[in-house]
């Protein structure tokens, strides 16, 4: 499955790389990459932190690398639209995210986190992007990963404990 996942995202980002470089054609596409940039970095960190408290535990240690591909898929967006690419205030203090005390809560986050950012894609993002169908298709696939793949680990992750 992590094959599949990263499979996908690299072909995202050739469709990406294929049509013609762009600026950014509002303030809306801009700022609904970054969003959505911001909303990966701090899923990465948030499962990074889960990772240095409990160790290698899934579905954590998996999932953290689908959020890079992510964050790499994004990039790619940005680079394209010739946005700058700011840097993940999540890994360093005062942003740092703190770990739950048990597996079982963290795993509960997890749950949590997934559907928000489901529901960010949803709600907010997709809205914002109008007729750019490279974002409209990365953002549609970020999502579903989210509500398809990584929410379903994380509620087994929850019930296991």
């Amino acid at each position: 499955m992590k094959n599949n996942h990263t499979n996908l995202i690299s072909l995202l980002a050739m469709a990406i790389m294929a049509s013609t470089p762009a600026a950014a054609t509002t303030n809306n596409v801009k700022n609904a990459l970054l969003m959505a940039l911001d909303d990966e970095y701090k899923a990465y960190a948030t499962y990074y932190v889960m990772i240095e408290k409990f160790g290698e535990a899934r579905p954590f240690s998996n999932i953290i690398q689908a959020e890079q591909n992510h964050i790499d898929a994004l990039v790619t967006l940005l680079n394209k639209y010739q946005i700058q690419v700011p840097q993940n205030k999540y890994l360093s203090n005062p942003n740092k995210p703190i770990a739950p005390a048990s597996l079982k809560l963290a795993c509960q986050a997890g749950v949590d986190a997934e559907i928000a950012n489901a529901s960010l894609y949803d709600k907010k993002l997709l809205p914002m992007v109008g007729h750019n169908e490279d974002i409209k298709f990365v953002f549609q696939n970020l999502r579903d990963a989210s509500k398809y793949r990584h929410l379903m680990a994380f509620q087994r992750c929850a019930s296991r404990y």
